[in-house]
């Protein structure tokens, strides 16, 4: 088993890449742009689409080198130099996407009469669902200058900004308490496991060193964050787009019903977690606990999880699954396509990335030893799983929407608690209990309330203008207030948006609620008959050849606000089976 990534394999893809995708892009640019046949003979725009899939299956997302540089940064983000390369291929790769933009900037042109005759013509079948989708969001398509000019800005107005903060962060480390007491220096990320500890002395420690990072940055994060908010406010403006989240709706292949059918049903229901953090003020011994004390153990599970028993365990549920899931994460494993363990300068979550068809697809992790690291591994293989299954739909439809992207990890993720369940003791099982609820309620109304907070955050500053930090931080204290009650205290909360990469990522956190709920019914699907995984297998090799809302549908799910209570509502009921368990073990 490898522990770290093993790059030298893509860096050997990209070998004459550069000189390769010149040859396309300009051989695409030299026979299009004169002859808009394309635009009129369904033989000739499918002749057209033939090339640009070749271009896609070979560039896509900025082809290997775009890829290489772009995990090199994840690992040490402190690397000027890596960072040098990857935006020199990144400019590269969007001067070559800029000599193709005509192309759909004149099909998003062609009239009503026009997009239905393409639709139905069998020439195109292979391509109906990327023109279906194409010509459903074409009104937000700008002049090709236009499009240009948002495209070249991208880096300066918003992606180096992004950066920035983050390779600040990751050079940061601070001197803590450790578990056996002693101070030592860890990274940012480890002061957030450190939080989680059993040990309030711990817990307060990383706290104030955690806290320290933030405020030292907190006058960067106030500049960061404003400049990303006029960046989405001036494309939005530019595309015409209404709600500041309707891109990310557009982008998803969803729709505004969708969006409240899961933020009305969670809000309706931040009783669940309110009640649940009462709980938990109780367990501790208090009556009220801090924000950073929210993960916080209850009761140390006494059990290691390293990085050898974590890859075990999910091999265990991996092959109880589908021998293919299994297959794929032995692969991974052997190839170095999974970084295992924390390091200073390398990003501090994880995360699973799939780029062009023909490369390979890698997992970061941050592993600590604790249980919820190996739900984190089963979290992010099931990302893994999904764009490995997705090659076999083709370079157009390699991709997933987000309403559909987390659907897989949470449904792996929930397996590993299961398999880890039946190992333990009914104490040990009653903190499993309340661990697991805890991490749902994290991933769905915890998630929403995010989502609320980042939705008023744009509102505001369209209406105000530029934020303070005092507003920010008053925001989000007010949002993770409502979601989490009384029994949580917010002493210095203010801060906590600082770090949260999503809040960058433009309203992309609903998709671990629904993703959540939705796997949720899946496993109950499975659970009354295992068959039922072949069509999980389906679903995961999908892609974006069918809408979210069709896929789910083949699946038996009717997305509505019905659906998303009847998944809380398995919540609330796991609530009380917790406290009764825990007042038959006198506990509460």
């Amino acid at each position: 088993m490898k522990t770290d990534w093993d790059l030298g394999s893509l860096e050997g893809n990209f070998k004459g890449e550069r000189e390769f995708s010149t040859i396309l892009h300009d051989k695409f640019k030299d026979k299009w742009e004169k002859d808009q046949s394309y635009l009129e003979n369904p033989e000739k725009l499918k002749e057209a689409l033939d090339e640009l899939e070749k271009i896609s299956e070979e560039f896509s997302s900025g082809g290997s080198e775009h890829l290489y540089y772009w995990l090199k940064q994840e690992l040490d983000q402190s690397d000027t130099e890596t960072r040098r390369r990857y935006l020199d291929i990144d400019k590269f790769s969007k001067d070559q996407g800029n000599k193709i933009l005509f192309f759909s900037v004149s099909l998003s042109k062609v009239s009503e009469e026009k997009r239905k005759e393409f639709l139905v013509r069998s020439t195109l079948e292979k391509y109906k669902p990327f023109l279906e989708n194409f010509f459903e969001n074409a009104k937000y398509i700008l002049s090709e200058k236009e499009e240009k000019i948002l495209s070249l800005k991208q880096s300066a107005s918003y992606e180096m900004w992004v950066n920035m903060l983050k390779s600040l962060l990751s050079k940061e480390k601070r001197k803590s308490l450790d578990e056996d007491g002693t101070k030592k220096e860890f990274v940012y990320p480890e002061l957030l496991n450190l939080m989680r500890s059993q040990n309030k002395k711990v817990r307060v420690s990383a706290k104030e060193s955690f806290e320290d990072i933030l405020q030292k940055y907190e006058d960067v994060a106030e500049f960061e964050l404003n400049a990303v908010l006029e960046e989405a406010k001036i494309n939005d403006e530019l595309r015409g787009f209404g709600r500041a989240d309707e891109s990310r709706m557009k982008e998803d292949l969803i729709d505004l019903e969708f969006i409240n059918a899961i933020l009305e049903a969670v809000k309706e229901k931040f009783s669940i977690s309110r009640e649940f953090y009462t709980l938990k003020a109780k367990l501790m011994g208090k009556k009220k606990f801090g924000y950073f004390e929210r993960n916080a153990e209850i009761k140390k599970i006494d059990k290691n999880f390293d990085a050898e028993k974590a890859v075990e365990i999910v091999k265990t549920v991996f092959s109880n699954l589908d021998k293919e899931f299994l297959k794929i994460f032995d692969d991974m494993l052997g190839s170095g396509k999974i970084d295992f363990f924390p390091k200073a300068g390398k990003n501090g979550g994880a995360f699973c990335i799939h780029s062009k068809l023909r490369d390979p697809v890698y997992v970061l992790l941050n592993h600590a030893g604790k249980l919820r690291d190996v739900a984190v591994i089963a979290h992010e293989m099931g990302h893994a799983i999904n764009g490995t299954l997705m090659k076999k739909e083709g370079p157009f439809y390699y991709e997933n929407s987000k309403s559909t992207a987390e659907v897989a990890s949470t449904f792996m993720e929930d397996f590993v608690y299961k398999e880890v369940f039946n190992e333990l003791n009914e104490e040990e099982r009653f903190y499993l209990k309340v661990m697991k609820l805890e991490d749902d309620i994290s991933s769905i109304l915890r998630q929403i309330a995010l989502y609320l907070f980042e939705l008023e955050l744009h509102e505001i500053y369209r209406k105000e203008g530029y934020l303070s930090k005092e507003k920010i931080g008053q925001l989000f204290v007010k949002h993770m207030s409502e979601y989490m009650g009384e029994s949580v205290e917010m002493q210095n909360a203010h801060l906590w948006w600082i770090y949260w990469e999503h809040i960058r990522m433009y309203f992309y956190v609903y998709s671990y609620a629904s993703g959540l709920l939705i796997s949720k019914a899946m496993q109950k699907k499975y659970n009354e008959d295992n068959s039922f995984i072949e069509k999980i297998k389906v679903f995961l090799s999908t892609g974006t050849s069918k809408k979210p809302r069709e896929i789910f549908k083949e699946l038996g799910i009717e997305i509505s606000k019905e659906f998303f209570l009847e998944g809380l509502s398995e919540l609330e009921q796991e609530l009380k089976e917790i406290k009764i368990l825990g007042k038959k073990l006198g506990k509460i």
